[in-house]
């Protein structure tokens, strides 16, 4: 895949306007959810292609994530007319990025998308790099293909509609960033001066300004190292730090409590910090100031010894797994990416006995 064309806007009408008039198609859709259909479709409604558009609507929420609301896109399109020739537009949070990315890329064999994440958690990971899925069978992201928009769009003005709860989801893919990247980037993160932090340590709500510096540099973290592995041969696999127990997570909640994905990464993170210790040499006081800085600002997701089958079992699942052996991103350092490692069953729990006490 070619580098992925980002946009970074500070107004997204004109952004966007000159997106599409770039594209060469003959029917546009715009994928929404019922919460970007109320909050930011106004934001481009007037423009004169979207106001002709077809506006396809799903409901809302990672559990709708699935093979009926993917079908319901797809009947969607084939009942507007849809060709091989058409756009679609994405706009909204991770879970419309990537099913809108995975319906687009497979409709006809695939047609041109554009992205418009609404979200943090969206800007500075799910609609940047090619990826897209859905959920299935009570697992994250199990169905899906690497296809890339023909470009995304970011803008800050959609993060004015959003809660503190959801800032943080996508601030811990951000951290996460400035692990695998460098310690000036990861310190500022977690409470540096830089740190997009309000007097009170908490990451900004809507009524603090955003810094898209801050954004921007997160998406290049990713689009760096994505343009170098665009399918996930090597390095790439940096990007999934947090990820194999923090999937593990997110899967249990979504059979009892959905947790945002964010939350799920930020406590997998303890994890995979625990196991970077012990197995690669990560400094302890670095995870431990990493650790208390989640423990403040996503406390925890509630789990038992008993609990352990079920997650080691999830974690058998992982698509970076290779022969059933659970495969690990750890690190020796921050910005020393150590890819392909593994865990004994009893280091795993060892970790979770760690989350759990920490």
């Amino acid at each position: 895949m070619e580098p992925q064309k980002i946009i970074i806007s500070d107004n997204i009408r004109q952004s966007l306007t000159q997106a599409i008039q770039e594209a060469d198609y003959d029917r546009l859709f715009v994928l929404v959810d019922e919460t970007t259909r109320r909050l930011c479709l106004p934001l481009v409604s007037e423009i004169e292609a979207v106001a002709q558009a077809r506006i396809i609507t799903i409901q809302p929420g990672d559990t709708n994530k699935s093979l009926d609301t993917l079908a319901h896109v797809w009947s969607e399109l084939q009942q507007g007319g849809a060709t091989r020739h058409s756009l679609m537009v994405n706009l909204g949070g991770g879970m419309v990025t990537d099913l809108g990315g995975f319906a687009a890329s497979t409709f006809k064999r695939g047609i041109a998308y554009i992205n418009i994440p609404t979200t943090l958690l969206s800007m500075v990971d799910a609609s940047v790099g090619g990826k897209t899925g859905i959920n299935f069978g009570g697992l994250k992201n199990e169905v899906g293909v690497f296809r890339n928009a023909q470009a995304v769009i970011l803008d800050a003005v959609f993060l004015k509609t959003m809660d503190t709860e959801n800032l943080l989801s996508g601030y811990a893919e951000m951290l996460k960033h400035g692990l695998i990247n460098t310690v000036e980037m990861w310190a500022g993160l977690i409470g540096g001066k830089d740190a997009w932090m309000t007097e009170a340590g908490c990451p900004a709500t809507a009524s603090t300004p955003i810094p898209v510096r801050l954004i921007a540099d997160s998406v290049a973290v990713k689009q760096r190292i994505v343009t170098e592995d665009p399918t996930e041969q090597g390095i790439r696999k940096a990007l999934n730090l947090g990820h194999t127990a923090g999937h593990a997570f997110e899967s249990l909640a979504l059979q009892r409590t959905p947790i945002l994905h964010g939350y799920a990464v930020a406590y997998g993170l303890i994890v995979e910090l625990y196991l970077s210790c012990i197995k690669t040499g990560f400094p302890v006081d670095q995870m431990r100031q990493t650790v208390s800085f989640i423990r403040e600002h996503y406390g925890r997701m509630a789990i038992t010894c008993d609990d352990y089958p079920q997650l080691i079992q999830l974690m058998h699942h992982d698509k970076k797994n290779v022969a059933g052996t659970i495969n690990f991103t750890l690190l020796g350092g921050i910005g020393d990416i150590r890819i392909n490692q593994t865990a004994s069953e009893d280091e795993i729990r060892e970790a979770l006995d760690f989350y759990q006490e920490c």
